[in-house]
């Protein structure tokens, strides 16, 4: 004797009507229920964040403007210290026209040769990372950054003083004789000065890395 099942297919009401498939349940996203925010998808979290492709590339030629623009200021840094150095130097004319006898010029020399060795070496160490793109020295970038705006800072300061400190012992010298001991020490000081600009634009930039660069 046949046995017939008159229940209905599951996915069929009792009238034999074909019922609609069951919702799919997501699970929760990480961190629901503890207040955490959903994780963002990588388009728009890179859009908000700025951290895409093309805000890379944008900080990736931003940094590298401010690096040659740096290398730039303390190659002129180097040139015009070396130059206030050698005029200051060589302005030996004999009797009270020499340098080594007035404080004021031996102290401009002492600071153009700092300011000589550091825009020299900060100079030549920027164009060997340049090319080489390795870390000259060991220290992490916000390291790196903070003693270079220190440094650029504390050798603008020197020179400013070390020309400001001669510009009064010169001009008094220039009212009672004009003469090539004078116009030689207005030139180094002028020099010195120029250097100082170039370095001071040189701790701008190096400010300019140190509070807007990326340190991730």
């Amino acid at each position: 004797m046949a046995n017939f099942d008159n229940t209905p297919p599951e996915n069929h009401n009792k009238d034999g009507e074909s019922l609609p498939p069951p919702p799919v349940v997501l699970p929760p996203p990480p961190g629901a229920g503890l207040g955490v925010p959903p994780p963002m998808g990588p388009a728009a979290g890179d859009m908000e964040s700025g951290f895409g492709v093309r805000g890379i590339l944008r900080r990736w030629r931003r940094e590298d403007r401010l690096n040659k623009a740096s290398v730039i200021c303390r190659g002129l840094g180097f040139v015009f210290s070396l130059l206030a150095f050698i005029i200051m130097a060589s302005n030996n004319h004999g009797d009270w026209m020499s340098f080594d006898k007035y404080e004021e010029y031996r102290y401009l020399v002492g600071i153009t040769v700092l300011s000589t060795l550091y825009a020299g070496a900060q100079a030549f160490r920027q164009v060997h990372e340049l090319h080489s793109g390795k870390y000259t020295i060991p220290l992490q970038r916000r390291t790196s950054a903070i003693v270079d705006f220190c440094s650029d800072q504390v050798a603008s300061y020197l020179l400013m003083s070390a020309a400001s400190s001669a510009v009064p012992l010169t001009n008094r010298m220039r009212e009672g004789a004009d003469n090539i001991f004078t116009d030689t020490s207005a030139a180094a000081i002028s020099m010195a000065l120029l250097a100082f600009i170039a370095l001071a634009l040189s701790s701008v930039v190096s400010a300019h890395k140190l509070f807007t660069q990326s340190y991730i």
